[in-house]
């Protein structure tokens, strides 16, 4: 098959052949339609976070199941299915206890690594990305990494639930929980930023804020349900969100990782209020905040892919597209080939873009 592989940080993907294996007992085989080309690989691609090579990237994904193991009973071939990179096992303490995003035992998901590789290039073994890999034609995952789906969404919009939509609109509804009428701003206006608007518009938010460096950006949150913004190139976002919410807002969210960013996330919020960091900060980076702020109450926390359940969230998001109260269609700004992948993280780092979809077909 064709895939996208990644040989190290500061080097550009190359669309080669690679080979991938056969499903083993609880393994399915899924065609890939759809892949969304997310910061989060381009993190690994820049050198913020570290990934050995050569591996195939990509973790937002959309397919058609093609070939199951033999103890596989949840999806069948046809079905059309969402990958997620929240795999989980199902048995571990965090599983048991509702919190299945931050299962601690993956390798129960996985190949031995003495083993044979679900992925070879050149006669080597190849790492698996997030245990998907979904920048290449076929995707050989774990059956507890994938939820089945409807199929009267279009799998282009289905790809971008498996990550940017579930880790924007989670960080809200469910990490955050915000109440209706709240106040809520948001730190950059790409896919997850634009899900965690929308997030905060259905949950019942009465201001929300959207903050960017980009005119265009701004332009499309507003039409997904921003009600003010901030243009962060020309003015002091801290003061400008203060100054539109008479003093500060009740919810905030840093959905770019940036470290600065965050801090400007935590000291935008009112007494009492919560900032909730979405983005991958580099690793090595510290947030630096004013301690006696901590006194009025304030708080900040983290947040793993929405704290998602997402076998039980991704259909409820599916169910919101198709009644016309999540806009997936205007957060597709291009879509390209596997080709394009490399085009793809230049359009997103110049800001040109809220997401890209990479098409099989």
């Amino acid at each position: 098959m064709k895939a996208a592989v990644f040989h190290g940080p500061h080097q550009p993907l190359t669309v080669e052949n690679v080979d991938i294996d056969e499903p083993q007992d609880r393994e399915v085989l899924v065609r890939t339609v759809a892949s969304g080309v997310c910061h989060s690989d381009l993190h690994f691609v820049d050198g913020y976070y570290q990934f050995p090579a050569p591996a195939v990237l990509g973790h937002e994904a959309a397919g058609i199941v093609e070939k199951t193991g033999k103890a596989v009973s949840y999806v069948k071939p046809g079905d059309h299915v969402i990958a997620c990179l929240s795999v989980f096992c199902g048995y571990c303490e965090e599983c048991m206890s509702g919190h299945p995003n931050r299962c601690s035992n993956r390798a129960a998901t996985q190949r031995p690594r003495d083993g044979k590789q679900r992925l070879s290039w050149k006669g080597q073994p190849m790492r698996q990305f997030a245990d998907l890999s979904a920048y290449a034609e076929k995707m050989l995952v774990h059956e507890n990494a994938l939820v089945k789906i409807t199929n009267e969404i279009p799998l282009d919009r289905a790809a971008l639930i498996g990550c940017g939509v579930t880790t924007g609109m989670g960080a809200v509804l469910n990490t955050a929980r915000i109440e209706p009428g709240s106040r809520v701003a948001v730190f950059g206006c790409g896919g997850v930023g634009l899900a965690a608007i929308q997030g905060a518009r259905i949950a019942g938010a009465r201001q929300i804020i959207a903050v960017d460096q980009f005119e265009s950006k701004l332009a499309l949150a507003r039409r997904l349900g921003a009600t003010d913004s901030v243009d962060a190139s020309n003015r002091n976002p801290v003061e400008a969100i203060k100054e539109l919410s008479g003093g500060g807002v009740d919810y905030s969210f840093e959905a770019v990782g940036n470290s600065k960013l965050a801090e400007q996330c935590f000291e935008c919020i009112k007494p009492g209020g919560t900032a909730t960091i979405i983005g991958m900060i580099p690793v090595g980076q510290k947030v630096e905040l004013d301690g006696p702020k901590f006194l009025t109450e304030r708080r900040i926390q983290g947040t793993n892919m929405g704290s998602n359940r997402f076998r039980i969230d991704m259909p409820r998001y599916i169910d919101y597209y198709l009644q016309g109260r999540l806009n997936l269609d205007d957060m597709i700004s291009r879509r390209g080939k596997l080709e394009d992948v490399n085009e793809a993280f230049r359009a997103m780092k110049a800001g040109e873009v809220a997401r890209t979809v990479l098409m099989f077909e």
